[in-house]
């Protein structure tokens, strides 16, 4: 029997702007790849026409970590001074959003993808945590970035509880930014022990879903970060892949 052909996710690069150059970090593909899939890199283009051929080689699309979300996106002005903003970036995934939208193309957003799904669909974001609500969590933690940095509760009838059953789950974090007001069209799916959104998913479509963390950074010691990445990979059409032994991170 001939092996099903590794769907492609299209992975929204990294941008570099004092270099003007883009990039990537191994640990996206490599994450990917143990999932099941296919990594492609984007390029850094907001040509509508190009990025509706780029969506229609993808089974699905990364949007992965980065600058800063312009206030720009959720109409809002730099209200702190500290935003490191790429609008180009911010353009291209704009319009891969709706076409992932329109398409009922599968989209996972990790850390600054979750920001981005919630300011491009009607919510507003944190600009900067430590100067606009300083808290008891720790949301930039250092190197090792495989280690838990805090708990999150994951709500009933969520996508992650009802994916890990589970009630709380110890994950790693790297922002200074998050979830101000929450688009009214996305639901929770996971809060900090601050009360931050730390996951959404947008009901009624095939898989809109993010998280605030990086399973990226810890995929090859914790098997829950492994079990969300494959459920997107299998969402883009890819098998189950085999769950691996591993301990758990919290």
């Amino acid at each position: 029997m001939e092996a099903k052909r590794k769907p492609i996710v299209g992975v929204l690069p990294l941008v570099d702007v004092e270099r003007e150059s883009y990039w990537m970090l191994p640990a996206y593909l490599e994450a990917l790849e143990d999932a099941g899939a296919l990594p492609l890199i984007l390029p850094l283009t907001e040509d509508p026409d190009d990025l509706a051929r780029l969506a229609g080689l993808c089974s699905g699309l990364l949007f992965t970590g980065g600058q800063d979300v312009s206030p720009a996106v959720y109409h809002a002005e730099d209200e702190t001074g500290k935003s490191v903003c790429c609008p180009e970036r911010d353009r291209m995934e704009g319009t891969l959003l709706k076409l992932a939208l329109e398409r009922d193309l599968p989209a996972f957003g990790i850390c600054r993808g979750l920001q981005f799904f919630n300011a491009a669909l009607g919510g507003s974001l944190w600009q900067d945590l430590p100067s606009q609500r300083p808290g008891p969590v720790s949301h930039r933690m250092e190197k090792p970035y495989d280690a838990v940095a805090h708990q999150v509760r994951l709500t009933e009838g969520g996508f992650l509880r009802t994916l890990l059953g589970r009630e709380t789950l110890g994950v790693n974090s790297h922002h200074h930014q998050a979830i101000r007001d929450l688009a009214p069209c996305l639901r929770a799916a996971a809060v900090s022990e601050d009360g931050l959104v730390e996951a959404v998913e947008l009901p009624g479509k095939r898989f809109v879903r993010a998280v605030q963390w990086h399973p990226e950074f810890c995929w090859k010691t914790d098997e829950t970060a492994r079990q969300i990445l494959r459920e997107f990979v299998e969402a883009c059409g890819g098998d189950p892949m085999p769950a691996k032994e591993a301990p758990e991170t919290d």
